[in-house]
């Protein structure tokens, strides 16, 4: 992998990352932009406990533009777009209407390929390994800002997912805070460690789904699961089987083997509801231990937290959406239409041949 940081014209950070180590990135950004200014505000619910982020300049912000005006394919002639170049494999860089921004965090977009109507599952292995260190590398880069915390790497995939460009790409948020989700884990981890006299929660629970019925996939070094409590009607964990704090710590091992295991459950995602039916919409968000301290989680540490990535659909049948209504959205307690059982017995009939 080849990674060459450059500037936009507004001053934000673009990294190109290539698979051939002689490739050139030259290209100037010769957009007439403006210094781009933000508004994000970090604001705490004292009632919950948990964070927002006010960020009204995000009103203005791209919204479904048609094919031949996607900021995310590559500037070629006098057609320019947030990508200089004409052509790139994998260019990541800071969003130009962020949620997050200077000391409440950053947002950034990775886009998985200059092809605009590919999606993460027509990549070949060479293309996910690189957007894996893609991934791997930002969030390096990123636990070193001061103000961050929290590095979370995902893919919102689908206009029913409220995505508004069509080109394959995902983003990165770097949030000041551990987010309240991972807050969960960890106290969850605590306890449980407490209680049995260190057992690790997570490596609890994968040894309980490898024993059981709800497995998806698995190869020698990864295992893909639909969870015993899956909130969303077709919701996979993807676990490395060795328990790393993030994405730094995956062996090269794990780093080769994730291609193959990722595209495979991607596909088998577009598969879930028969021939004819449009792409499948997702999420696929990837957990990581917070680089901050953690010591309202008595006894726990980063090297108790597992890395994994969460892949669910918000498409419960054919032609119909799970919404989170009343229960969900009002109480945060979800009502699932599939049995998990029946979901990872269905995963597992559309394999590939």
């Amino acid at each position: 992998m080849k990674k060459t940081s450059t500037r936009l014209a507004d001053g934000r950070e673009l990294v190109y990352y290539d698979l051939r180590d002689d490739t050139v990135r030259d290209a100037v950004d010769r957009r007439p932009l403006e210094r781009t200014v933000t508004t994000s505000e970090i604001r705490r619910d004292l009632l919950l406990g948990d964070s927002i982020a006010v960020a009204s300049h995000r009103q203005g912000r791209t919204y479904h533009p048609p094919a031949d005006q996607c900021p995310l394919c590559p500037s070629r002639g006098e057609r320019l777009s947030e990508i200089p170049d004409s052509s790139y494999d994998v260019v990541v860089f800071e969003n130009r209407f962020p949620s997050l921004a200077g000391d409440s965090g950053r947002c950034e977009v990775v886009c998985f390929t200059s092809d605009h109507d590919a999606s993460f599952a027509d990549l070949s292995e060479e293309q996910a390994r690189l957007v894996l260190d893609a991934w791997t590398d930002r969030t390096s880069e990123l636990s070193h800002l001061p103000s961050v915390e929290q590095v979370f790497c995902f893919e919102n995939r689908g206009a029913e997912i409220g995505v508004t460009l069509g080109h394959p790409h995902g983003q990165i948020y770097a949030y000041p805070f551990t987010t309240p989700r991972t807050a969960l884990m960890l106290r969850s981890l605590a306890a449980h460690k407490d209680a049995t006299g260190g057992e690790n929660l997570f490596d609890a629970v994968l040894a309980d789904e490898l024993s059981g019925e709800r497995v998806v996939l698995e190869s020698e070094q990864w295992v893909a699961f639909v969870p015993y409590a899956a909130h969303w009607p077709y919701e996979v964990h993807l676990y490395p089987k060795r328990r790393v704090p993030d994405l730094l710590g995956l062996d090269e091992a794990a780093r080769t083997e994730f291609p193959r295991v990722y595209l495979e459950l991607l596909r088998r995602f577009d598969r879930i509801f028969g021939e004819g039916e449009p792409p499948t919409p997702y999420i696929a968000a990837w957990h990581q231990a917070p680089f901050g301290q953690l010591e309202e989680f008595e006894g726990v540490t980063r090297d108790d937290f597992a890395l994994h990535l969460e892949l669910f659909t918000i498409r419960r049948t054919s032609g119909k959406l799970k919404f989170l209504a009343g229960s969900e959205s009002g109480m945060n307690v979800f009502i699932n239409d599939v049995p998990p059982e029946r979901a990872a017995e269905r995963l597992r009939e559309v394999a590939s041949s």
